[in-house]
């Protein structure tokens, strides 16, 4: 394995665009898990589709917002297979139509329509108050919804004036098959995790709504793993839980795989332990350079011992962290699988009848 990501294991919860992700991280060397934690519910043949369009065309609209491209482009795409699509067209070429990102405004471009305006932070935030400051009251704006319920915009919308007419192009569900995900957050609680990323705040949403012990997900979140958002409202709800989370310069997959290349590195616990290099992994250790994989149980072994830096922890103690318990003879076989996987048993020294101890020296 090589590359900036070598030894470290990602934790991936996208559903849409999770294959182009996975590459991209891979390419670094990293590891993957994957958990996806939506799933998208295209709605072409949804009857709070057909009655929003049929709403829409059958006045003239002011203003429409287009919040994704993909539900943007399958809006039209439903409203061709109703018969719809040149009345639809017809409907929003005299508006004021505002794409909230450079996505959005290729699906807008696409569908035939021109947009006047783009918020260059591709925030919602922004294009409400773009809309507040050329005025609503008394217009009639429609918004395409992007997977669930945009409250607090249509509220303050309808609030200034506006006739608002939501479009419900697809909605967000939880995965059909909730093992991955539940694996994946298994994982990250176990420390077998380096990193988590999100790439939408519904997904965000559900990883913290599906943690069968959510306060310790959210502690291994705040304290052991790295969390890499794509963007500020991805980050949302983390933020809200008091999770932190590193965001790219620009909200884009590849610009996320960057930050995340540059950031985890230099985040890697580093100690100088019988005269070599070690650099520590969730799952796998670098030893003067070299990657070497460690299995859970002696992996569980050696935080355990990094975290009393070079004092002496007990049989008992070593016991406890481990994954499966079992009888103390358990912690001998770790400790063997340890130095095995470590390929220098002296970093781990014995200390007769009171346990185990790194040898290890002063950075």
């Amino acid at each position: 394995m090589t590359g900036p990501l070598a030894g470290f294991t990602i934790g991936v919860t996208a559903a849409r665009r999770a294959d182009e992700l996975i590459a991209l991280l891979e390419r670094k060397g990293a590891a993957v898990l994957h958990g996806p934690a939506l799933r998208i519910v295209p709605l072409p043949d949804d009857a709070t589709l057909h009655a929003a369009t049929l709403e829409l065309v059958s006045s003239p609209v002011d203003v429409v917002v287009a919040t994704t491209a993909i539900g943007f482009r399958g809006w039209f795409e439903a409203a061709e297979g109703w018969g719809l699509a040149s009345r639809l067209h017809r409907a929003l070429e005299g508006a004021v139509v505002l794409p909230r990102g450079p996505k959005a405004k290729g699906a807008v471009r696409a569908a035939g329509l021109t947009e006047t305006w783009s918020p260059s932070s591709e925030s919602n935030a922004e294009l409400l108050q773009y809309l507040l400051r050329m005025g609503v009251s008394g217009k009639r704006v429609a918004v395409q919804l992007h997977g669930e319920p945009l409250p607090d915009f249509v509220n303050t919308l309808a609030a200034a004036g506006a006739d608002v007419v939501e479009i419900p192009v697809y909605r967000w569900e939880p995965p059909a098959d909730l093992g991955p995900l539940q694996r994946l957050i298994d994982a990250v609680v176990a420390g077998q995790v380096d990193a988590l990323t999100f790439t939408s705040a519904p997904a965000a949403a559900s990883v913290l709504r599906t943690a069968p012990d959510h306060s310790a997900l959210v502690s291994c979140l705040r304290r052991d793993v790295l969390v890499v958002g794509v963007g500020a409202i991805t980050a949302g709800p983390l933020v809200a839980a008091g999770i932190p989370v590193v965001q790219p310069a620009r909200s884009r997959i590849g610009s996320m795989v960057r930050e995340l290349a540059l950031e985890l590195p230099s985040r890697a616990l580093r100690l100088r332990i019988a005269s070599r290099d070690m650099e520590m992994r969730a799952q796998a250790v670098l030893i003067d350079g070299e990657l070497r994989p460690v299995a859970p149980a002696p992996m569980a072994v050696l935080r355990t011992l990094v975290a009393a830096r070079g004092r002496v922890v007990s049989r008992q103690d070593l016991l406890a962290a481990l994954p499966s318990g079992g009888e103390e003879h358990a912690v001998e076989t770790a400790i063997g699988r340890l130095r095995t996987a470590l390929g220098s048993p002296q970093m781990v020294c014995t200390v007769v009848k009171r346990g185990y101890r790194l040898a290890m020296e002063p950075v």
